[in-house]
């Protein structure tokens, strides 16, 4: 009785639906078919948007990037020329906005950085295919430059440094949460997208890097002598000047080093082609710091015994044990209770 009752049921469905008769979608469906959600920057240009209020998907409109703001731009509709909207960096990306009028607050659009410079897409809202505006690095924040678009004119984003390389950052805005651009370090400062800020490795250090003051538009990879180094410990990544001992989060748990692992890795901070020899205090702390307290203690007295022997030996092993047999000896020998 129950399987006659199911069939009767759905032969009536199918016969008020294949028949013509009033059967409609939302008989066999009250949700109703599914519907497409109209949203600026999903590659798609719907009905109701155009070139003046979604660039990402339609385009930018005839004469945006002229450098004119014309009666029928705004910011919205053409950064480039009308300079980024009042509301633009507050952390919201509004109905107002989208990722190419303020990827500050909405992050980048999904083409941004596959190398090419699009129609939609502006030195404003995607310096990385489409290089920097000829205005950053003036030291002035002009109307279409922002902290995302050229830090060094308005001064990094807020969440700039905090290790995590968010949808609103990139190689160029924010290396210190992203890493270096990759042509960063071939030797040549290319004008396009380096400057002393994006690439000091090509470009040089900016004028004002080196007066023992990290202003607002420097950062650790734009000025390490100001700035320190990047590192932040907790974000996944064993950065630079980071160890196991400090950061087990990011470097992984210490494995106890014995005496003379400790002592070969301190003599490589050592420099023995300068008179008097140059050595990194960090280095070498990084490196006895990895050891048990008894090898701490024990490396502690061959290297002070070592760095006074240095002037005779230079950077000859075999010379600085025998200079310091007795202590190395006893370095060797130690445990680790």
């Amino acid at each position: 009785m129950v399987a006659a009752a199911a069939a009767a049921v759905i032969m009536m469905v199918a016969l008020a639906v294949g028949c013509g008769r009033t059967g409609t979608w939302d008989d066999i469906n009250p949700e109703g078919p599914p519907v497409h959600t109209v949203q600026c920057g999903d590659g798609l240009c719907d009905l109701g948007e155009d070139c003046a209020s979604c660039a990402p998907d339609c385009g930018r409109c005839a004469g945006c990037g002229d450098g004119t703001c014309s009666d029928d731009e705004d910011c919205r509709s053409c950064s480039v020329d009308c300079g980024v909207c009042v509301d633009c960096g507050d952390g919201s990306c509004s109905d107002a906005e989208n990722c190419d009028s303020c990827p500050i607050d909405c992050g980048s659009c999904t083409a941004c950085g596959d190398g090419a410079c699009g129609a939609d897409e502006s030195c404003a809202s995607c310096p990385l295919d489409c290089g920097l505006c000829a205005a950053c690095g003036d030291g002035t924040c002009g109307a279409n430059e922002t902290c995302a678009s050229c830090p060094a004119d308005c001064g990094v984003c807020p969440a700039c440094g905090d290790g995590i390389c968010q949808a609103t950052e990139n190689c160029l805005s924010c290396a210190p949460d992203c890493g270096t651009c990759p042509s960063c370090g071939d030797g040549v400062c290319n004008p396009s997208n380096e400057t002393c800020f994006t690439c000091p490795a090509d470009c040089g250090t900016c004028p004002q890097c080196g007066n023992g003051v990290c202003s607002a538009n420097e950062t650790c990879a734009s000025c390490q002598q100001d700035c320190g180094v990047c590192s932040v410990c907790g974000n996944g990544a064993c950065e630079s000047f980071e160890t196991c001992s400090i950061c087990p989060q990011d470097c992984g748990q210490c494995q106890p080093m014995g005496c003379l692992e400790v002592v070969l890795c301190s003599l490589q901070c050592i420099d023995t082609s300068q008179n008097p020899p140059g050595f990194s205090i960090a280095c070498i702390s990084n490196c006895v710091s990895q050891g048990c307290a008894n090898v701490q203690f024990f490396v502690d007295q061959f290297l002070t015994c070592a760095i006074g022997a240095i002037p005779f030996c230079g950077g000859d092993f075999s010379c600085l044990q025998q200079r310091c047999e007795s202590q190395l000896a006893a370095c060797i020998g130690a445990t680790c209770n």
